[in-house]
């Protein structure tokens, strides 16, 4: 077990509202290539409760149910230890999630979104627990998913950060590559994300600096935020005793020309919903210049002494390219992983269907 604590410095597990006991949550997931979208249903999760236990699971039950995985577990475990609502991380969880492991961790009930998520076989991997009323259900962020992201990484275009229009030949492509059975191409590379000012304050932290606390800039494009700026945005954390930690986000345009090609993968307020998330960011620039000027600083109240920089290792030699080499590596991989994904989810709802179509007295209680 990985414990974090509310805090990014870490903590024990506090008593609920009035002295009674906390209500303990938990998650389980693959978590691969964590995103936003991961981040506000732990988000929501965290929100039902006092204290949220996620479950990660391995590479090998990934590989097994789903096909295989994009990062490596340890990559996984971190990347979700890095998630502010995030109080513990458990390793190595079960694929289907049961009783047992529940009453393990003193865990009330657990929390998913409201899509399907199937065993190998095809069968419900949160049956049991729906089946003992120890289930509660969030809802899905619309807009993105690992599959959505990845087919942006595979399709070399703009069109998913930009508002030009797509011409003709990119909606061939993207109407035509890794069709799946049922017709609904998952690889159209095109954002469908809109963002709220309801969604950033449900991010936000909404604190600002106090005194005694040590301001700490960095910028970048923070592009399909990863294990690499986790472990950046670490070490800038302990640069300080008290930090308050203050990324900037170079808009799309911006990040485009230095990086080219169809960078940033992610669009401004998508990465924006990301750094947010990370319990070692106390407050985002949407929009950040390239170059930090003393107006920049000082609408901060950065201390009065300039010149400061620090360059920082983060340790990892995991880059945007990288994530995105790994994909074009694997594309048939994915591409059959995501087709075969689809193909359960389809028959797993016909079978549904056939169910409540039957007379009551015929049915057999299971799919």
């Amino acid at each position: 077990m990985i414990r974090n604590g509310r805090g990014a410095a870490g903590g024990a597990e506090q008593p609920g509202p009035g002295g009674r006991r906390a209500v303990r949550v938990w998650c389980d997931g693959c978590y691969d290539m964590v995103h936003y979208g991961h981040s506000n249903q732990l988000r929501q999760a965290r929100a039902m409760g006092d204290y949220l236990i996620v479950g990660v699971h391995t590479d090998e039950e990934i590989a097994k149910h789903k096909g295989p995985p994009v990062f490596t577990q340890e990559e996984r475990y971190k990347m979700v230890q890095a998630i502010k609502w995030v109080d513990e991380v458990v390793p190595a969880a079960p694929y289907v999630t049961t009783l047992e492991t529940l009453d393990k961790y003193n865990c009330d009930f657990c929390v998913h979104g409201n899509d399907i998520t199937l065993t190998v076989d095809g069968r419900d991997t949160y049956e049991e627990v729906k089946q003992a009323g120890r289930y509660r259900e969030c809802k899905r962020t619309q807009g993105v998913s690992t599959t959505d992201l990845v087919g942006r990484m595979l399709l070399v275009t703009k069109a998913h950060h930009s508002s030009q229009e797509m011409s003709s030949e990119y909606r061939e492509y993207a109407d035509s590559f890794g069709k799946c059975p049922g017709g609904r191409n998952p690889w159209t590379g095109v954002s469908q994300f809109l963002q709220t000012s309801q969604k950033i304050i449900q991010f936000a932290s909404g604190k600002e600096p106090q005194p005694g606390e040590t301001v700490i800039y960095v910028a970048g494009a923070f592009d399909l935020f990863h294990i690499g700026h986790v472990d950046f945005l670490e070490k800038v954390h302990r640069l300080a005793d008290r930090p308050y930690i203050i990324a900037g986000l170079h808009f799309d345009q911006e990040v485009n020309r230095y990086k080219g090609k169809n960078y940033p993968i992610m669009n401004l307020h998508e990465r924006t919903l990301s750094v947010l998330a990370c319990r070692y960011v106390s407050e985002v620039v949407i929009g950040a210049p390239y170059a930090v000027t003393a107006e920049l600083l000082s609408h901060f109240k950065e201390p009065k002494r300039r010149g400061i920089f620090r360059q920082i290792d983060s340790g990892s030699n995991l880059t945007t390219d990288l994530i995105v080499q790994r994909i074009i590596t694997n594309r048939l991989e994915y591409e059959a992983r995501n087709q075969k994904k689809e193909a359960k989810e389809l028959a797993f709802l016909e079978a549904a269907r056939r169910q409540a179509a039957q007379p009551l007295g015929e049915r057999d209680g299971g799919f």
